[in-house]
């Protein structure tokens, strides 16, 4: 059987943020969404780039797996469930060499096929972006329906697969206060969350979308401050709890 080839866009080998520990984080090429703040355009597109089998990514894991303290492997995007059959033989690999396994992802593609039973088996942990939680909203800021994300986010849910929430507050947009309890409403109704990250929107992808020769939509957005953040994080807590 021909061996499955992965789209990779870039392999970051000590990452801090794509879950618990330091991570090796593999960010997979394509995404079908457009969020008007995303910070990797550069892997909008399907265009292939770097192809690499299971075994070249895990070869490069055992290279640096002395350094991922309390880590494992995270897989990210672009929308990383575009290539599912490569993530679930990824995963599938990785556990049997007992590494920890993150899913960062948007749940975007989610439609309940058996593939989706597959990934779970291999999953230890799903980071879960939901982009906005009021769905013609949703469409506004990413071109597509938060229907599949929230049915996603309800089957993790049910199967009893760990999750850390992420939401990116953006003034204007998500940073109101009607659309963050109802965020939080919606988490309090979710029985596996084990985290839940706001972050700040920020606007450093600029001169990347320059670079790229894409429309920066958000150029008159300021960034989020810190103070708004920590305001943001308890509305959403405070919706959680009711």
């Amino acid at each position: 059987m021909d061996k499955i080839l992965g789209n990779v866009h870039s392999i970051e080998t000590f990452g801090t943020v794509d879950g618990p520990g330091v991570r090796f984080v593999v960010f997979l090429k394509g995404c079908p969404m457009r969020c008007k703040y995303c910070h990797n355009p550069d892997t909008w597109s399907y265009d292939k780039v770097y192809e690499m089998t299971v075994d070249d990514i895990l070869k490069k894991y055992d290279g640096v797996k002395e350094f991922l303290r309390n880590g494992g492997l995270t897989v990210s995007g672009g929308e990383p469930l575009v290539q599912i059959n490569f993530v679930i033989e990824l995963f599938k690999q990785a556990k049997e060499k007992n590494i920890h396994t993150a899913l960062d992802t948007s749940g975007i593609l989610f439609d309940n096929s058996s593939k989706y039973d597959e990934l779970i088996k291999y999953t230890d942990l799903v980071l879960l972006d939901i982009k906005h939680i009021d769905d013609e909203e949703h469409k506004k800021l990413t071109g597509h329906s938060n229907k599949s994300v929230l049915k996603f986010a309800k089957y993790l849910s049910d199967k009893n697969v760990p999750m850390w929430i992420r939401h990116v507050v953006v003034p204007d947009i998500t940073f109101k206060e009607e659309y963050l309890r109802k965020l939080g409403k919606f988490i309090g109704t979710l029985k596996s969350v084990k985290a839940l990250d706001v972050l700040p929107y920020h606007d450093m992808a600029k001169e990347k979308y320059k670079q790229l020769n894409i429309d920066y939509v958000l150029q008159d957005t300021k960034p989020l401050t810190k103070e708004e953040a920590i305001k943001a994080k308890e509305i959403i807590l405070s919706a959680i709890n009711t």
